[in-house]
């Protein structure tokens, strides 16, 4: 009897979860319509029909990294970035593919997504930031089982952040930053993460900045603006603003504003947007409009951003950097 009430509840909460939910979409869309620049919706949803068009029956994309799960991870927070309806909206196959595709590629045992903690950490994201907006159980188990994972990495590694492999006793800015947002995302779904887990994760963090709040790979030498980009969004997620290596950090990267990554351009653009925005409202502003004509100038007539690694990664993430123009996603929302 209780057990049949709990349900009938159940249901009722999610329905009117639900109603409330999609009924907020469709009010925020109408009323970010007016706002996103009119070159960035065209170039949004040239590359999201890019990505439907290529995307394989699996879920995968082409490129040498398209088999990686991280790039569906990609490509479906670039759907759910765009405001529609995930579940019957115009890209809802895509993202159904893209979870399909995410979810088999996790060990069933250990929850570990992919062959490297890049792939778990992304993909991490991308399942907290489904959570609540795609209608598929599979999804809660999912995420807090690669949230267990990366726990249990940390737990592992001496630097108290990640590398490689869940079994790494080393780490790196980069891949400890990918952890660090996957794991808010998911606090921010409801799942738990210890407050000591993101304690030891920026002490690491802190551990690679140097005086003039520029971030390292593995320590403060040799600092980039992509690393000290990482840096400073992991701070904000973490309401570190007001620490005196928030501004410090915040200065390098406003003197590099015009630096564009040869290596890595697009992982350059995921990040720099997303720094910017959490760090200063003016500062975003003014990078937005230098991203938005580069972006512009750089979109292939397809609709897709070239790269030597994977279409499906290069214009997610191109799409991605534009994203906070629209602000769907939970991990964009300040």
């Amino acid at each position: 009897m209780l057990k049949h009430l709990f349900q009938h509840t159940r249901c009722i909460v999610l329905v009117v979860v639900s109603y409330l939910f999609f009924a907020t979409i469709g009010m925020a869309q109408h009323r970010i319509g007016s706002t996103v620049p009119p070159q960035v919706e065209q170039m949004y949803v040239k590359g999201l029909k890019y990505l439907q068009s290529s995307q394989r029956a699996d879920g995968s994309f082409a490129g040498t990294y398209g088999t990686d799960p991280a790039i569906a991870g990609f490509c479906m927070m670039a759907a759910l970035a765009h405001g529609d309806d995930p579940n019957v909206g115009p890209y809802a196959g895509m993202i159904k593919k893209c979870l399909n595709f995410i979810l088999a590629k996790q060990n069933k045992t250990n929850g570990y997504i992919g062959n490297s903690m890049y792939n778990h950490g992304f993909c991490t994201l991308a399942l907290a930031e489904a959570y609540g907006m795609v209608h598929d159980d599979r999804i809660g188990p999912a995420l807090l089982q690669a949230v267990n994972l990366t726990l249990s990495a940390q737990k592992r590694n001496k630097t108290g952040g990640w590398r490689y492999t869940p079994e790494s006793v080393d780490a790196d800015s980069t891949v400890s930053g990918c952890q660090i947002v996957s794991l808010y995302a998911a606090r921010n779904a409801g799942i738990p993460v210890p407050d000591e887990t993101f304690e030891k994760a920026l002490k690491y963090m802190a551990s690679c900045r140097n005086q003039q709040g520029a971030y390292g790979y593995t320590s403060p030498t040799g600092p980039r603006v992509t690393l000290t980009a990482i840096g400073s969004l992991t701070l904000s997620l973490a309401r570190k603003k007001n620490d005196s290596s928030f501004a410090s950090t915040l200065s390098y990267l406003k003197k590099n504003l015009n630096f564009r990554d040869s290596s890595y351009p697009f992982y350059f653009e995921y990040y720099m947007s997303q720094a910017l925005f959490h760090a200063c409202d003016d500062t975003w502003n003014e990078w937005n409009k230098k991203n938005i004509r580069y972006l512009g100038a750089s979109q292939a007539p397809n609709g897709a951003w070239l790269s030597d690694f994977s279409t499906g990664y290069s214009t997610s993430c191109a799409l991605l950097s534009l994203a906070l123009n629209y602000r769907f996603l939970p991990i964009y929302e300040k």
